[in-house]
């Protein structure tokens, strides 16, 4: 019988699997109608705008309302200081999570990517969480910072190489995400739009290289192990300001500006970046079983999955996750991940598609196929 898997699996040639997910959420489970309340939204408009988003709950970590009744304004430096001492924790909660679920001891971490968009921290968050966790001091670590909600893509790509370039060797890529760090809160449309999506959260995936003829190992259980095959990028310049960070001098903070036109643009893109991705393995849609898509809001994965031929079904992980969790960035489609791992779905032999989109305006892919542990 004629092996139909991709050259790369059958030589165990560059093709790193991912062996273990953790996640972790950080502050208070808040409504969307709880968080109208709490900032005093009665404007229609907004309070339509929370209430059309496809979301239900979400983390996020708040002050306490002052003895008016009114949030507190958190300044520059408090929300930097939030950004620092929340992103540890959770990103320290979900990297042990991943090394335990896997079996992998502190002691081997080779490589620690670490992605962020919500806050600029020197030392950055790698180093710190060296430090806290315990880490090894040889490490080698990459921080990630202001790539956005695709730079997990971006992470994973940069782990898969180092992976191959050390053979039996752990990678780790954290995205820890304090979206309550990166909010300004007033009476625009500008900003309802961002504050009716984004929570906090954090994602971390191991990868491991196996060398040619190694025995699998750490891999648990008999369930099939997904390997990053390849990956494919597309930067939409006619709108590489449709996503960005603005400084509002008013509010003395940095403003995220999300373009409605976004869902629209990124949909209309979907399709050639896709199957460039599949091209490369002499693969079509039909072939691909599982999809991985960013949550980025209700509008957006619907322009995916239209764009694409998707069912609601494929998408669902997607749905789920910004439902229970809103938009988490970069973190989101590591959550999806997770989901797809617990549902327990996957066979040896699937392939899966992984997509994220973000500022640039990009769109970031990766290949994976399931094979026996």
């Amino acid at each position: 019988m004629t092996d139909s898997r991709p050259p790369d699996i059958q030589g165990c040639l560059p093709a790193p699997s991912i062996r273990s997910v953790g996640t972790a959420v950080a502050g208070r489970s808040y409504s969307q109608g709880a968080l109208l309340d709490h900032f005093g939204v009665s404007d229609p408009k907004i309070t339509g705008l929370f209430r059309a988003s496809g979301i239900q709950r979400r983390f996020l970590t708040l002050p306490d309302p002052g003895t008016d009744g009114r949030p507190i304004e958190e300044g520059p430096g408090s929300l930097r200081d939030k950004h620092r001492r929340v992103a540890l924790d959770m990103g320290g909660r979900a990297v042990r999570t991943c090394l335990e679920r896997t079996g992998i001891g502190i002691g081997e971490v080779g490589f620690l990517c670490c992605v962020t968009t919500t806050g600029l921290l020197t030392p950055a968050l790698s180093a710190l969480l060296v430090r806290e966790m315990g880490l090894p001091a040889a490490v080698q670590r990459l921080d990630i910072v202001g790539m956005g909600c695709h730079a997990a893509m971006n992470g994973l790509s940069a782990a898969r190489s180092w992976c191959v370039a050390n053979p039996g060797a752990v990678a780790v890529v954290l995205c820890a995400e304090v979206c309550s760090a990166a909010y300004v809160f007033d009476s625009t449309m500008r900003t309802a739009v961002v504050n009716s999506l984004f929570g906090d959260g954090a994602a971390a995936v191991a990868l491991v290289h196996e060398p040619s003829g190694a025995a699998p190992g750490r891999r648990g259980g008999g369930v099939p192990v997904p390997y990053l095959l390849s990956s494919a990028s597309r930067v939409i310049t006619s709108a590489v300001d449709a996503m960005r960070y603005d400084w509002d001098d008013q509010q003395g903070r940095l403003s995220f500006f999300l373009d409605p036109q976004i869902p629209y643009v990124i949909g209309a893109h979907a399709e050639e970046v896709v199957d460039g991705l599949l091209a490369g393995a002499g693969l079509r849609r039909s072939a691909v079983r599982h999809w991985l898509v960013h949550g980025g809001g209700k509008k957006v994965v619907d322009a995916v999955r239209v764009n694409l031929r998707l069912s609601r079904e494929e998408v669902r992980h997607t749905m789920g996750v910004l439902r229970d969790y809103g938009n988490l960035s970069s973190a989101s489609v590591l959550f999806s991940y997770e989901r797809l791992v617990e549902e327990g779905a996957v066979r040896a032999g699937d392939y899966g598609v992984i997509m994220a989109m973000g500022p640039g305006s990009a769109i970031e892919t990766a290949l994976v196929r399931w094979e026996e542990a």
